[in-house]
């Protein structure tokens, strides 16, 4: 596990899209390579993807993230997912309850973990809400929460009172079957710009914003994670999803997660912002 000097005061996320600051990973486990992969993609190498975990941990330092890495401590490829277990607002962290049994522990190492880095709470999805954290998307003023294979409705309720109470305008999006989350298929890439796989996401709640759409079979390209307002890191294998970021004006930095692609995990899902402008 590595930690830098983190400092935590009382500005956590001042924007969804603001300057990267502060970040958490998950290091991957070996158990990833007995997850299911996508159609038409052989399993993930265990190794490749430490490697290219630790390709992204450089480049979050490269552009001065202060990053933290949790070793892994269970026995689910997806723990390395570290969105889903909270979702940090400007003034504390709210502690998500994945939908995946064996991941439901994760929020409570996680809730120690804040503890002990003195990330204040802004609250938790309690039982028997269920919600993950890369099913939610902050983008501007409004909370999207994704309705699809995970989550119930309990949870989504209770996320949505909490999101109200820190400022947001709530809207529930529906998924495609299938989908691997929310952020997975949509993604904030500046504060008044979404990329989005409109045939895996209904893209009506996204009216107001500006939208990148992207062609069928690079779906998962809109798993972006943002740096700043405009600049985010992306898949390198969506060749023409970058073309048509960068075409509207956003920074891409491309990087290999192939090994992550492979089961449905995207840029977004790896990282959970702490510390935003």
């Amino acid at each position: 596990m590595a930690h830098g000097s983190v400092h935590f005061g009382p500005r956590l996320v001042g924007s969804p899209t603001g300057r990267l600051r502060t970040a958490l990973l998950v290091a991957p486990n070996a158990s990833l390579e007995r997850a299911r992969p996508m159609a038409g993609e052989p399993g993930a190498v265990y190794k490749r993807a430490l490697e290219q975990h630790a390709v992204l941990q450089k480049t979050l330092r490269y552009y001065r993230v202060e990053t933290i890495v949790l070793d892994s401590r269970g026995d689910d490829p997806f723990e390395t997912s570290a969105a889903d277990r909270a979702v940090v607002f400007e003034d504390g962290a709210t502690i998500m309850r994945p939908s995946a049994m064996g991941r439901r522990a994760e929020a409570n190492r996680i809730e120690a973990e804040f503890a002990r880095l003195d990330v204040p709470l802004a609250g938790h999805i309690v039982a028997p809400g269920l919600l993950d954290g890369t099913d939610v998307l902050l983008a501007g003023k409004t909370a999207f929460i994704g309705a699809g294979n995970r989550g119930n409705a309990l949870g989504r309720s209770g996320f949505a009172q909490v999101a109200r109470a820190h400022g947001y305008e709530v809207a529930e999006v529906a998924l495609a079957p299938g989908v691997p989350s929310l952020c997975a298929v949509a993604g904030a890439v500046a504060r008044d710009t979404i990329v989005l796989a409109a045939d895996k996401v209904d893209p009506a709640p996204f009216a107001g914003f500006k939208t990148i759409v992207l062609e069928r079979g690079e779906e998962l390209a809109a798993g972006v994670l943002c740096l700043d307002d405009g600049h985010v890191i992306a898949d390198i294998r969506f060749r023409t999803s970058l073309r048509a970021m960068r075409r509207a004006g956003v920074a891409v930095e491309a990087i290999d997660l192939y090994d992550f692609y492979k089961v449905g995990i995207t840029p977004s899902m790896l990282v959970l912002a702490l510390k935003r402008d």
